[in-house]
């Protein structure tokens, strides 16, 4: 069936005249055939004509059908444009096709205009109004040049890679995951869930598998599992890791800048020392956390996480340690995905059945709390998703909502000796909402002088900061928080994320403590 408008030479009627509609204008008497035109009624243009359907050579007409008395005629009459049989019982009879205004919207079949992929985000997309907000909140945008920001990296690269002749930009190995552009959004576009999409192809379809670049990322995104290899001999790992020859090869070879300081290992990790105390010290069924440590606390800071279980017990919680690998954080930021799922698939199958225990899954780092409310439900569809994502808390977040934190640390009188901090608020925690969290619970607490030092970036992000090329961006990106932290009056840190924690006193000197370590001295737990 071949679709022509009533101006395609002889469409129109059988006079011969060329003119549209056979010289009638629109609202002329059509009934009686007179052809006279209503006065004041101008003459349809191109655009406004109905459309003729002319029976492709070898095909039946309607009318031919009609008149033979075919009872499933609408079966083999040719279709209606959209591809689907008109909701309307009667044709008309100028046109051979239906009135439109009958047409019933349900009957047609929508048209993918982008091939759907792994994730719909095309709602997502549509909901960019391009007014750059994400852009100007963007800490990578803003020292280096070349990359061309969220919204491209985002919605308009989300819609160039539905084609199939188009590659993944390589800058989107230049976003470090600090996910500021979800929190600048004012119509909640999926901008870090579109990264983390794209940067995961990218790695998957386009990046050199054997190259150095790749190679580092790899062993990067999984610390874990460098990490626990150097936690069976932590003084010699912590030395050698540390050591100026190996230090200079490592850049040389790997692409990890010299002027970063490994972390030293632990010589006890969490899980050691939870195994040696044997595990909770209180038993009460109505009120149960599951600890969330991440890699950080239990192989690097365990006394970050030995205080949050001695707090939660002062509050009277039983805490529980399921079996857990890496949140994914590191994997996400360096399009790791299908090594992000499988930590994932582990993580929620213990942490679900924490829950079905009467348990809240508690995270001490703001990364991994992230990562498990957000990054999770929104990249991968694994049985008891949702409900991790929904009983996932920051672990001061969780003491601020259930208990009475305030009148707790007023009861406990304060510290005895004054002690000054210059608190930094992670990305992570912001784009939590849990930004001015810890100064909101010290800052009338005897003895605590809590300084925040700004909404700036720290620049590390992660693993971002951890690659050479990318060294001296991270610097210049945490500038602003290092001149802050100098102007503070204390000299001691305090952050909720580890990698945070490393950039600060990289870039002061400064001892860093995470809130909790803080609340453990506080309350005397």
């Amino acid at each position: 069936m071949t679709r022509h408008t009533e101006d395609d030479g002889d469409a129109g009627d059988s006079n011969g005249t060329s003119e549209p509609n056979g010289g009638r204008e629109r609202g002329g008497c059509g009934d009686c055939g007179c052809g006279e035109p209503t006065p004041g009624v101008p003459e349809a243009g191109r655009d406004e004509q109905p459309s003729i359907f002319v029976p492709d050579e070898g095909e039946v007409p309607d009318s031919e059908a009609a008149s033979a008395g075919d009872v499933d005629r609408a079966a083999d009459r040719a279709a209606t444009d959209g591809g689907v049989e008109s909701a309307s019982s009667g044709t008309d009879s100028a046109t051979g096709g239906t009135d439109s205004t009958e047409l019933d919207p349900d009957a047609y079949d929508p048209v993918d205009v982008f091939p759907g992929g792994d994730l719909d985000l095309r709602e997502g997309a549509d909901s960019c109004y391009k007014c750059t907000s994400c852009d100007t909140s963007c800490p990578v945008a803003e020292v280096d040049d070349e990359f061309p920001g969220p919204k491209f990296q985002g919605p308009e690269q989300w819609r160039l890679k539905r084609k199939d002749d188009h590659d993944i930009d390589e800058s989107i190995t230049s976003c470090s995951n600090c996910m500021r552009c979800d929190d600048a959004c004012p119509s909640s576009v999926p901008l870090s869930q579109m990264h983390n999409e794209a940067r995961g192809q990218f790695v998957e379809r386009q990046m050199e598998k054997l190259s150095v670049e790749y190679i580092r990322n790899r062993i990067l995104a999984n610390y874990r599992t460098s990490a626990s290899l150097a936690s069976k001999f932590p003084r010699t790992a912590s030395f050698a890791m540390n050591f100026g020859p190996a230090r200079w090869a490592m850049e040389k070879v790997m692409g990890i800048p010299k002027e970063r300081d490994f972390p030293e290992f632990a010589t006890e990790t969490f899980r050691e020392w939870w195994k040696a105390r044997g595990g909770a010290q209180v038993e009460n069924p109505d009120k149960r956390v599951a600890y969330f440590h991440g890699c950080y606390s239990n192989y690097n800071t365990p006394e970050v996480g030995k205080a949050m279980v001695r707090v939660y017990e002062h509050f009277g919680y039983e805490v529980m340690v399921p079996p857990q690998k890496c949140s994914g954080t590191p994997m996400f930021a360096n399009g790791m995905l299908k090594d992000a799922r499988r930590h994932a698939e582990t993580n929620v199958e213990n942490l679900v059945e924490a829950i079905g225990e009467g348990a809240d899954v508690i995270a001490s780092c703001t990364s991994c709390s992230m990562s498990l409310r957000q990054e999770y439900p929104e990249l991968f569809d694994l049985h008891g998703i949702e409900d991790v994502a929904e009983h996932t808390f920051e672990a001061l977040e969780y003491l601020r909502i259930h208990e009475d934190l305030e009148g707790e640390l007023d009861a406990a009188g304060g510290l005895d000796d004054e002690r000054a901090f210059a608190y930094h608020a992670p990305c992570h925690a912001r784009n939590q909402g849990l930004s001015r969290q810890a100064v909101e619970t010290f800052r009338d607490v005897d003895g605590v002088n809590m300084e925040d030092v700004g909404d700036s970036c720290s620049g590390i992000s992660g693993t971002y900061g951890w690659k050479e090329e990318k060294y001296e961006k991270s610097m210049e990106i945490g500038a602003e928080m290092f001149e802050h932290m100098e102007d503070a009056e204390g000299e001691v840190g305090m952050t909720e994320c580890p990698t945070c924690a490393m950039q600060m006193e990289h870039g002061t000197g400064y001892e860093i403590e995470h809130p909790l370590q803080l609340l453990e001295d506080t309350l005397g737990a």
